[in-house]
């Protein structure tokens, strides 16, 4: 068999069950990777680097002759966990046997090398042309589309993104920025939630999902955000979009919004709720901090919250009027109560 090659275009649409196998180093991969793919490193980080430095201050030949041993020793290793991969694909996906694209940075010796080998066992291996250097090139290009959003806004509080979750429900194209950045916007925002992503791994699983949804020809629906969501970045391009696309703002009464925070931040420790409080001091002000923080010693959580969802409803409206910002077509929707799936029905009923 030959070790078969395929273009970015044809990777990103094909709808097969393919084990991806990203063969770069461990620390390449966690900064970012394809979203499914999988890492079996050729080379260890510092081996990576030591071949990294021969090939340049060398040749090319003394960096494959210094990675030749390297790649000996470990190819029983490689067989033996694509094996396993294997198996566990094969038991959830019983209709056919998985090919499995293998790809490192620029589809070059890396990625040559573990095809020949998998090729060699007996695999039907393709090589991704281009490497995850292409796919990169094609994330960034995603964020240069238009697209059809439909945006759910609101005040602090108000549940958006348990509404765009109950439209998801509905068979609605939905893309949650908050899953994905692993962050709820705030200074709050992190209590409670896995490590963000890094900004390029938040940009890679962003336009995976702008082109899923987007493949259904259908309005996507996303939340109102600034642009930026903990320590990543909404693309500029698409930012300006989400900016001037119809917004559903639900103005929901205080009280309700308050009840609603309570429930999802009382029941994080004092110090992680101080902390996030502390982030904010300059724009909250020393009084207004003190009695925060002095009510979250206190265990008086609800008033502490008054005082930051004020604060935080403030800060909205002071953004809403800068003038620097794009103007958004705003469809008002008024509820007595954030309930997520009488919100999405009040939605839906608005053409």
């Amino acid at each position: 068999m030959a070790v078969q090659k395929i273009n970015i275009d044809a990777f990103i649409d094909d709808p097969s069950t393919a084990l991806i196998i990203d063969v770069r180093s461990p620390a390449e991969f966690e900064h970012a990777h394809i979203p499914t793919a999988l890492n079996l490193p050729l080379f260890n980080n510092e081996e990576r680097a030591l071949i990294g430095t021969t090939y340049k201050k060398q040749s090319r030949e003394d960096a494959i002759k210094a990675g030749l041993p390297l790649f000996g020793n470990k190819m029983l290793g490689m067989i033996e966990t694509v094996e396993n991969w294997m198996k566990e694909n094969q038991q959830k996906n019983t209709s056919h046997k998985p090919s499995i694209y293998v790809h490192c940075w620029r589809g070059g010796m890396r990625s040559a090398a573990v095809a020949w080998l998998l090729d060699l066992y007996g695999y039907k291996v393709i090589q991704l042309t281009g490497g995850y250097k292409a796919y990169r090139n094609w994330v960034l290009a995603q964020f240069d589309l238009s697209y059809h959003l439909k945006v759910i806004g609101g005040y602090t509080g108000s549940g958006k993104t348990e509404i765009l979750h109950a439209l998801e429900n509905r068979k609605h194209r939905v893309i949650d920025l908050e899953g994905l950045a692993h962050h709820k916007g705030s200074a709050f925002g992190a209590i409670g939630q896995p490590d963000q992503p890094s900004q390029e791994m938040f940009e890679n699983l962003l336009a995976q999902s702008l082109h899923e949804q987007a493949k259904h020809k259908e309005p996507i629906w996303i939340e109102d955000e600034s642009q930026r969501i903990g320590t990543v970045m909404i693309p500029a391009n698409l930012f300006h979009l989400l900016r001037n696309s119809t917004c559903y703002f639900l103005t929901i009464p205080f009280e309700e919004r308050l009840n609603f925070i309570l429930e999802g931040y009382g029941k994080f420790d004092k110090e992680s709720l101080m902390n996030a409080t502390l982030r904010i001091q300059k724009r909250l002000g020393g009084l207004e901090t003190k009695n925060a923080i002095n009510f979250i010693i206190e265990g008086a959580y609800k008033e502490a919250f008054a005082i930051l969802l004020k604060y935080y409803d403030k800060w909205y409206e002071k953004n809403a009027k800068n003038q620097t910002l794009p103007k958004v077509a705003l469809i008002p929707i008024i509820s007595e109560k954030v309930d997520p799936l009488l919100n999405a029905a009040l939605i839906e009923k608005i053409k």
